[in-house]
């Protein structure tokens, strides 16, 4: 369920209400009972937070070690 902005034609108060869509949009204020407007906003949508994310982060482990050791073989077929 997203969460839609709204503002106050009358007294200037911002809030916020977590809503479903199909929900009815609010139209009076909590705090004057004044007429309100919902504000277009683009939304959080999704957000990344830490250092970073890398496909190695997920990758097995099992499968690393295999294919780190076929690479040293294969350095040392070379070098002969």
């Amino acid at each position: 369920m997203p969460t839609y902005e709204y503002i106050c034609k009358n007294c200037g108060y911002e809030f916020e209400e977590f809503q479903s869509i199909s929900a009815e949009p609010i139209s009076i204020c909590p705090k004057c009972r004044g007429r309100v407007e919902r504000k277009i906003s683009a939304g959080a949508g999704l957000v990344f937070k830490g250092s970073g994310f890398y496909i190695t982060d997920y990758k097995n482990k099992e499968n690393n070690s295999k294919n780190t050791k076929s690479a040293k073989s294969s350095t040392k077929k070379s070098d002969s």
